[in-house]
């Protein structure tokens, strides 16, 4: 039989996924290393059997322990994974901004959660870290993994996370995209792909208010990610540049990523996909860019995907940016088609006819009558780039649309809002497909929602 002795064996190894319709509007597509596939839910899976594993063969923790550890939730659940399996007790000390669920879930180990205030400085009394401190001092048989200076944590990264984006990639990787908390994934997993290929790019993505990348350290609302002080498991020299990203920001291209992609990720795993697809902006087509996803958004239904909690906060505007973008499709004016269209087989002088006859500057080229699917969709044809090729060529107004077509339409779901929308509208690409599900159903360009925008008065 093929079975697992536990779920801790099951620890890494985590999938690598194309983000295509996500990295729509950059030249490279973009990988993401899915670490919500670890059985606790989060790559601090991977810290937390080597934390406890370090602290067994040191003879720091003894049966019928206690772990007590200051966590932002994740690491708590990789921790009471291997508690639960190891037979520890678990005190966990978390700050007071971390969500409902993340409090709820490590209560579901069995563990015992103390909440302290987030606004406080890391030596105040109060604070999550000198809470577990005195609790470590109090409690008999107690011990501290402390993953912020503890070197078993960037040690997991450098044995575990490094070696599989290396294999994964074939050694093509490029850039290595990942949020700081404590320092140790982008330390340990950046430091052996620098040593098997040094012009590899380490890029830290790190919230507006910390430290890492910033001169004074403020409150944000995105969890487990940034710190107000330099942690010992962080090696600034293994990074080799900063992309500093909003709690907006990072919130929305969460929500983006798992209307998108499927892919249902936290406020942190936003952060970074942020920042990967500015580096990713400025990078040639054949570019390898991995990004780093650090936990599941299952965490987060009560805040970043709660709609109400995203306008209290004011990253939706209740007026038009919050509207979804199937009410912009159904306000627009005018008798258009619900896709104007073009075959890839069709001259390009009939495409051009198709572009004037309906003033659109765009449209896909769709290979039957109708687009049932994106996997109908093989590409677009766009007013500019016709222009340049024409103005060159003319002879390229006989040439078949299939032969000069564009790549398709960036992808959005018409249940998504405005605000969403807004994210992949470019300049480089200034028109989306819209879908229900698999279905297209329209497309939307800049022009649709500055049009119903003024419509409802913002």
């Amino acid at each position: 039989m093929d079975v697992n002795d536990s779920l801790v064996e099951l620890v890494g190894d985590t999938p690598l996924v194309r983000l295509r319709r996500f990295s729509a509007a950059v030249a490279p597509v973009i990988l993401g290393k899915v670490e919500y596939l670890n059985p606790g839910g989060s790559v601090k899976d991977r810290i937390g059997l080597a934390m406890v594993s370090a602290a067994e063969e040191a003879g720091l923790l003894a049966a019928g322990g206690t772990i007590i550890e200051p966590t932002s939730g994740n690491t708590g659940a990789g921790l009471a994974l291997v508690a639960a399996q190891r037979g520890y007790r678990c005190v966990f000390v978390m700050p007071d901004k971390m969500s409902q669920e993340k409090i709820n879930l490590l209560r579901a180990f069995g563990a015992e959660v103390v909440v302290c205030p987030t606004a406080v400085g890391p030596d105040d009394p109060r604070s999550y870290y000198r809470t577990a401190d005195r609790l470590t001092r109090e409690i008999p048989g107690a011990f501290q993994p402390n993953q912020y200076f503890n070197q078993a944590n960037p040690r997991a990264h450098y044995a575990s996370t490094g070696p599989e984006l290396w294999r994964q990639t074939d050694g093509r990787i490029d850039v290595f995209v990942a949020g700081i908390g404590t320092g140790g994934t982008i330390t340990g997993a950046g430091r052996y792909l620098k040593e098997r290929k040094p012009g590899v790019q380490i890029v830290g993505a790190d919230p507006e208010g910390s430290l890492f990348s910033g001169d004074e350290a403020h409150p944000y609302l995105v969890e487990g990610v940034g710190e107000d002080f330099i942690p010992d498991t962080f090696d600034a020299a293994v990074v080799d540049r900063y992309v500093r990203v909003s709690d907006r920001d990072s919130f929305l291209t969460a929500r983006r990523l798992t209307r998108e992609e499927g892919v249902l990720v936290g406020g942190s795993g936003g952060t970074a996909a942020w920042a990967a697809l500015q580096v990713a902006a400025e990078l040639p087509e054949d570019a390898v860019v991995v990004v780093l996803l650090p936990d599941t958004g299952r965490n987060y239904l009560s805040k970043l995907y709660n709609d109400d909690w995203m306008a209290a906060n004011g990253f939706l505007d209740k007026t038009g940016a919050a509207a979804k973008i199937a009410q912009v499709l159904r306000a627009r004016e005018g008798d258009l088609p619900a896709i104007v269209h073009v075959h890839p087989d069709e001259p390009v002088r009939a495409a051009i006819a198709t572009l004037h006859e309906f003033g659109v500057s765009q449209m896909p080229v769709v290979k039957g009558d109708h687009a049932e699917s994106p996997d109908d969709v093989l590409g677009s044809i766009r007013e500019r780039g016709l222009l340049e090729r024409v103005y060159r060529d003319a002879a390229v107004l006989e040439r078949a649309v299939g032969d000069v077509m564009e790549d398709p339409l960036p992808i959005v779901d018409a249940r998504d809002t405005v605000e969403a929308a807004m994210s992949v509208l470019t300049a480089r690409s200034p028109a989306v497909l819209v879908c229900e599900g698999t279905l297209p159903v329209g497309v939307l360009t800049r022009s649709d929602v500055l049009d119903f925008l003024t419509r409802v008065g913002r």
